[in-house]
């Protein structure tokens, strides 16, 4: 199946006419998502998201997890916090498609960064570093799925 351009046009045509705000097409081997751009702006931003191949087996498929951040084992090092998710929810780096992420490995942040946005039944949640230091690991890619309490990232914190 190849989603063209023209089948999106077709599917904004639909959304247009309804009164949702959003769409999220999950079909295996992509993901389309779909938003209203901001009050006062007319149209739709959109985020599409493809994977090359479906796992084939349950070890391929536990990577696939591990690697999303899903699995991510606890930091032992000293000096590394894990930022965790406060609630299950989609992941987004940015404040919006298109936007640069709030933060990257190497930003400094300190207790009130916010770091990303937890999206869970329509509403966005921004969610704060809770430490000072150095992002050293981002464990979760953008727009996946995470569970509570999930490691998002890891901060070096500062000496005190």
């Amino acid at each position: 199946m190849v989603l063209e351009d023209e089948d999106i046009q077709d599917i904004l045509k639909l959304l247009d006419a309804s009164g949702f705000d959003s769409m999220q097409l999950d079909a295996g081997r992509f993901r389309l998502v779909l938003r209203r751009s901001a009050e006062g702006e007319d149209g739709w931003t959109q985020e599409s998201f493809f994977t090359t191949a479906a796992p084939e087996t349950e070890a391929a498929s536990a990577e696939t997890e591990r690697t999303a951040g899903r699995e991510v084992e606890p930091s032992t090092e000293p000096g590394v916090v894990d930022v965790r998710a406060s609630l299950a929810s989609t992941f987004y780096r940015s404040p919006k498609p298109g936007a640069e992420p709030f933060v990257e490995v190497g930003s400094r942040v300190s207790e009130e960064t916010t770091v990303c946005i937890l999206e869970a039944m329509k509403l966005m949640n921004t969610l704060r570093a809770g430490v000072s230091g150095e992002v050293t690991e981002i464990c979760v890619g953008n727009g996946e799925f995470v569970e509570q309490d999930a490691i998002l990232m890891r901060v070096r914190t500062e000496a005190t």
